[in-house]
């Protein structure tokens, strides 16, 4: 049995932790605003992960730290870098690996699909810039670190671009406008297998220093839509894009600079993480049943 802290108690956080407490794994879960869980080995605890010596004194004796923790979209630039520098501290002073939880931003808009965990990072955007700078400090750490990258949630409490903007009015009824190209492929990783992957990232006997890609499904956005209001047995209604002007004039200011992800087929090059750590993705109708299992 190992000892693990997981900093963020989202959906990601939370599932990471509750797999590391049935694999019988000592498990803390912490958050600045964390409150009771009921997850056989896991111990909730409130703290602030930007205070370093009160993450250490937690992390104490941890084998890895999974920084899974998440900022409001509108402050990345100005909130993540302080939850990374302290998880960071925390882990050099007590010697623990660091598993961070990471997306595809960093790749940039002018990045070849498939995208493979060996690409450079060339960010274009201003969150791709803030998520490439967070593996750079977590990379170079004084400890082991591995980055997990994932593509869009699917899954029980995401909040993605789907959740927010397409499942609202699928459940309704009503038509749903959405972003980029509705007919393009797009990689869909299932928050399950996201939490899969970070754990089995922990026991990684390889080089680190490196990052691994969540496997994921393929689906345009009018397949996925589609496919959940069948699931949800109701009528599909019809489908627009925004336009980048109607997406400023509605407050969406923090979607434009990330629309270029749905302009064209995003493909996701997992091959290494299904090789090296046996994960694979589960099934899209899968995801998609745990995504609306509020609304069935």
């Amino acid at each position: 049995m190992s000892y693990y802290v997981v900093v963020g108690a989202g959906p990601v956080g939370r599932e990471t932790a509750r797999l590391l407490g049935e694999q019988g794994h000592d498990v803390v879960l912490i958050s600045r605003s964390v409150g009771d869980i009921d997850l056989p080995g896991v111990r909730a605890r409130q703290a602030d992960a930007t205070d370093a010596a009160e993450l250490s004194r937690i992390s104490r004796g941890a084998d890895a730290i999974f920084m899974c923790a998440m900022a409001p979209y509108h402050r990345w630039p100005t909130d993540f870098f302080p939850i990374v520098d302290g998880t960071v501290r925390a882990a050099e002073a007590v010697d623990a690996k660091i598993i961070l939880l990471g997306n595809l931003y960093g790749y940039g808009e002018n990045a070849d699909s498939s995208l493979h965990s060996g690409l450079p990072l060339d960010p274009t955007s201003r969150k791709g810039t803030v998520r490439t700078i967070m593996w750079q400090r977590v990379s170079r750490a004084k400890v082991p670190a591995i980055e997990v990258r994932s593509s869009d949630y699917l899954g029980h409490g995401a909040v993605t671009y789907f959740s927010l903007l397409a499942l609202p009015s699928i459940v309704q009824g009503k038509p749903v406008a959405f972003l980029g190209d509705l007919d393009a492929d797009h990689a869909w990783a299932f928050i399950k297998d996201v939490a899969r992957t970070l754990v089995a990232s922990a026991f990684y006997t390889g080089e680190w220093g490196r990052a691994f890609h969540v496997p994921s499904q393929y689906a345009s956005p009018r397949d996925l839509i589609r496919r959940t209001a069948a699931m949800l047995g109701m009528e599909v209604a019809p489908m627009r894009c925004y336009s980048i002007v109607e997406m400023e004039a509605l407050g969406m200011h923090e979607l434009v600079e990330m629309r270029y992800l749905f302009d064209r087929p995003l493909l996701v090059d997992s091959s290494d993480t299904e090789h090296l750590l046996g994960v694979k993705a589960s099934s899209l109708d899968v995801m998609i049943a745990d995504t609306v299992r509020d609304y069935r």
